[in-house]
């Protein structure tokens, strides 16, 4: 499993009373479930080294925010996941925009559907 501890850490106190949160090391990386809805997620790109964070924002917020610096696609497969984003270091190294992240994707959690276990 390829993640930054260090960026989990800061995830970590950022879901602090977020509801019920569940860490699952899954897709080469480390999940953050909340309320047993995958909300936000933390692994290492491979191609470029980089530690980046997956947000979980829906549809209706996804090119809005894709516009946000450090923001792109999320594409495991080649194809974007709309309501999926990576967030790469010049969108999260400052506290701020960290911050923001968190933010958008405890937001959304309340309207995700749960995931099948």
């Amino acid at each position: 499993m390829a993640f930054s501890e260090y960026l989990a850490d800061r995830v970590r106190q950022r879901l602090s009373g977020a509801g019920h949160i569940e860490e699952k090391k899954m897709m080469g990386g480390l999940i953050f479930m909340v309320n047993e809805k995958m909300c936000l997620g933390i692994d290492t790109d491979r191609k470029t080294g980089a530690d980046r964070i997956m947000v979980r924002v829906g549809k209706e917020a996804h090119e809005d925010l894709l516009e946000r610096k450090g923001c792109r696609d999320m594409d495991f497969t080649g194809k974007a996941m709309k309501g999926f984003l990576f967030v790469y270091p010049e969108g999260i190294d400052d506290d701020e925009d960290l911050d923001f992240w968190v933010r958008k994707a405890i937001w959304f959690n309340q309207f995700a559907k749960k995931s099948k276990k």
